[in-house]
């Protein structure tokens, strides 16, 4: 039922035989008033928003994730990436590849507030549970860059390997991990140090890493090897290899980037680029469970606030499915810019 329904209900309900008059205290009332909250806390106001990064038109998309419509285009630096939200949701991080620069706006006015120096060629971030260091895979460079966004100022820059693109942080912070995409590599750095403090091989062309299950595991995403590689983080072993087949695709087009998990860890999504479909994957057992079609080339994704819908990012067709996470079905298609590479979601 319609909540806004049911409140007019509850509150046209039939009078107990006992009632007096309805005051505060009165069953029906303190039902209404319960009803009302319930709207109030879970209407489109409250829904938040899905930020997408549109890299050929210099934009950002700001999704209503309720109402599944685009309520504003903000322009942007050249070929924006990379996007992140500060702890408390003030201040957006903009990877502005093209720009060289990490840009830093207050998501309110749309305003950019101030660059940050990122080396050259910024393609992806994290931010470190501290709130106020971010580090940055700079792709020409081979470098990982460490800025203190307080500061506005490079702290080191950390040599990894050929094209670095992904970047992960650990739940404690202690570790960061870029990929690196020539060299086929997760390089992990202390924190502390900004030393390598190991070096892993994983298949062709790593995209995207997460920690995941209380940083226990480390999960590595490689674009033209197909498949996603898990780590033991405590030993930096090899725990599994998930690998991914969907019918009537040709192998070469399932290419995996990046990729969320639910909150309980025990599902997990992966965008699986011109193959066109996200991957259902068992995060326990590591097998596929299934394949949903989305948009043409699907790069990233954000889920809402409640992780009851999945945004994707689709590059060549520019727009965002929405998929039902209980279901596993696409419910919507939203058309944003060209290209769109990022998600973010926002309270």
């Amino acid at each position: 039922m319609n909540r806004f329904l049911l409140f007019r209900n509850i509150l046209g309900g039939r009078r107990p035989a006992t009632a007096g008059r309805r005051g505060a205290d009165s069953p029906p009332l303190r039902l209404a008033i319960s009803a009302l909250a319930l709207c109030l806390a879970t209407s489109p106001l409250a829904a938040g928003e899905i930020w997408v990064s549109n890299e050929k038109d210099n934009t950002l998309s700001v999704i209503d994730a309720d109402r599944f419509e685009v309520t504003r285009t903000i322009p942007t630096g050249e070929r924006p990436r990379g996007i992140t939200f500060s702890r408390d949701f003030s201040r957006l991080y903009i990877c502005a590849s093209d720009s060289d620069t990490v840009q830093v706006m207050d998501p309110e006015t749309g305003e950019i507030l101030h660059d940050l120096p990122s080396g050259e060629d910024p393609e992806q971030f994290v931010l470190h549970p501290d709130n106020r260091h971010l580090y940055i895979a700079n792709e020409n460079d081979a470098v990982t860059t460490v800025v203190d966004v307080e500061t506005r100022k490079v702290v080191d820059q950390i040599d990894v390997g050929i094209e670095p693109e992904g970047m992960a942080v650990s739940p404690d912070g202690a570790i960061v991990v870029t990929t690196s995409e020539t060299t086929n590599m997760a390089h992990w750095i202390d924190t502390e140090t900004r030393k390598i403090v190991g070096n892993t091989l994983v298949d062709a062309r790593p995209r995207h890493a997460e920690f995941v299950k209380n940083g226990s595991e480390l999960w590595v995403s490689s674009e033209i090897g197909g498949t996603i590689t898990v780590f033991d983080v405590p030993t930096q072993a090899e725990k599994a290899k998930i690998r991914f087949e969907v019918k009537g695709i040709h192998p070469d087009r399932i290419q995996p980037v990046g990729f969320e998990l639910t909150d309980d860890e025990k599902t997990a999504f992966v965008a699986l680029g011109p193959a066109n479909h996200v991957a259902v994957v068992n995060a326990e057992t590591y097998e596929v469970e299934d394949y949903i079609l989305v948009g043409r080339r699907v790069w990233h994704m954000a889920f809402n606030g409640d992780k009851s819908r999945l945004f994707t990012t689709n590059g060549v067709s520019g727009d965002v499915t929405v998929i039902d996470v209980a279901s596993r079905e696409p419910i919507r298609t939203v058309k944003v810019g060209r290209f769109p590479w990022g998600a973010a979601y926002r309270p």
